[in-house]
């Protein structure tokens, strides 16, 4: 049973990681997208407005591989995962068909007007529609994050005579106290993750002396949002996603930070490697008392370590906890860096004559799916052992029926068919950039 857990865990983290890379863009290019359409409707710039279709494009094939990926997953709640669904299907059921019912449609169903349905709405209906699609993303994030908030931090519910859960408050679900700091945290990290991509095939384009305006659009815009978006991802909605953690999961907190004994005056960790044998971190590089001062406004205050728990409720992988959230902080604070110098470079009108720059924000854009994917790593591997914290383990959630190889081979269909969807995908995305947005107009 023990392999056949393992088989499960791993088929799930591998195809929510490869389908979260798809979602993040969307729901960040929603929002870039109506910017451009509001800078359109304001100023009537055509070029405004054919950039505005040129990334609904891209948003499009995002938005089809992202659902082709999203189905199988809900299926596994059912097929590897049944004593969990039996357990909490009357909760996490209810977000879930909330978001399928009210923003999947909204999105999808306005983003088919949206592309095929400039002529018949006119400007502002063209605008109202761009709108309509990123508010469907947006909704549609709020809801898949309450489904993950109540697993961490389980609100609102009910135990019925057969031990399963039930809401007793949708108001209390919706607005759980934990979704509001970890889902702005989430779409924020979406706008950075579509604000490099947009700047990256502005700056493709530029290096490459093709498309000049639109290229300098997207560069414009893509700086402007992402310097934003960047230093609002560390603070404040790191900063209360983090305290989120300390308040409600203590021994979480302690993981994450490397911290193994409780001190008054905690140092701030920021590089080292976790020795679990030994219970310290190796070759540390740290800022003294600063973690004490980051929790409680405090120099001298007391942060509990991990030895101040009992050992079960320790996240079950604490090494890759640790190296996933110093991941996630290290590559935030790289695109503040990249981000303030390409807006100073922007100000002083030099950006788009700095090779240099515009090389290396071409090449970042892989860099936020990695630290988007290394933050949710923090926030599953953090939970760990619990499927939903304090209430059911991973080990209890499992299918008892379904054994290792049934998973393992599933999982080795899913890498297969995910591998060609992937090249599909990119070979689609290369297309449409090669055409470029004058192109691809026709």
């Amino acid at each position: 049973m023990e392999d056949a857990l393992l088989i499960h865990r791993l088929q799930f983290a591998f195809t929510i990681m490869y389908h979260y890379l798809f979602p993040q863009l969307t729901m960040g290019l929603g929002l870039l997208i109506v910017i451009m359409k509001g800078i359109a409707l304001g100023t009537n710039n055509e070029r405004y407005n054919e950039s505005a279709r040129f990334w609904a494009k891209i948003f499009a094939i995002n938005f089809a591989v992202g659902v082709v990926t999203g189905i199988p997953m809900e299926f596994q709640f059912g097929t590897n995962w049944a004593k969990f669904s039996t357990f909490a299907g009357g909760v996490i059921g209810q977000t879930l068909a909330m978001e399928g019912v009210f923003a999947f449609f909204l999105e999808s169903s306005f983003l088919g007007l949206f592309l095929f349905g400039e002529k018949r709405l006119g400007p502002k209906g063209h605008f109202i529609a761009a709108l309509m699609v990123f508010l469907g993303s947006w909704i549609s994030g709020y809801f898949i994050i309450a489904t993950n908030a109540w697993m961490q931090h389980p609100v609102a519910y009910a135990i019925a005579t057969d031990g399963s859960v039930h809401v007793n408050d949708y108001w209390g679900l919706l607005f759980n106290p934990w979704i509001g700091w970890q889902y702005t945290h989430n779409m924020i990290g979406a706008v950075v993750t579509a604000a490099f991509v947009m700047t990256a095939v502005g700056a493709y384009y530029i290096l490459a002396q093709r498309e000049m305006e639109h290229a300098k659009i997207f560069v414009r815009i893509g700086v402007i949002t992402g310097v934003i978006a960047s230093l609002l991802l560390a603070f404040p909605t790191g900063d209360g996603q983090v305290k989120n953690v300390y308040e409600h999961q203590p021994v979480t907190f302690a993981g994450m930070e490397g911290l193994f004994e409780t001190k008054e005056g905690a140092e701030l960790i920021l590089i080292g490697q976790p020795d679990m044998e030994k219970l310290r971190i190796d070759n540390p590089l740290y800022v003294p008392k600063l973690l004490s001062f980051m929790t409680h406004f405090r120099w001298t205050a007391e942060v509990k370590g991990l030895q101040a728990f009992p050992r079960d409720q320790w996240p079950t992988n604490i090494p890759l906890l640790y190296y996933s959230y110093h991941v996630m902080v290290g590559l935030g604070t790289i695109f503040i860096t990249i981000m303030l110098l390409s807006a100073f470079l922007l100000w002083r009108k030099r950006l788009y004559q700095s090779r240099w720059m515009l090389w290396i924000l071409m090449l970042a854009f892989p860099f936020p799916y990695i630290a988007n994917t290394a933050g949710w790593m923090t926030a599953e591997l953090g939970r760990q052992p619990w499927l939903v914290y304090g209430l059911l383990k991973t080990a209890d959630g499992a299918s008892p029926t379904v054994s290792a190889g049934s998973a393992l081979f599933t999982l080795l269909g899913f890498m297969g068919m995910y591998f060609v969807i992937g090249v599909l995908f990119l070979l689609l995305v290369i297309k449409k950039i090669n055409r470029g947005p004058s192109e691809a107009q026709s």
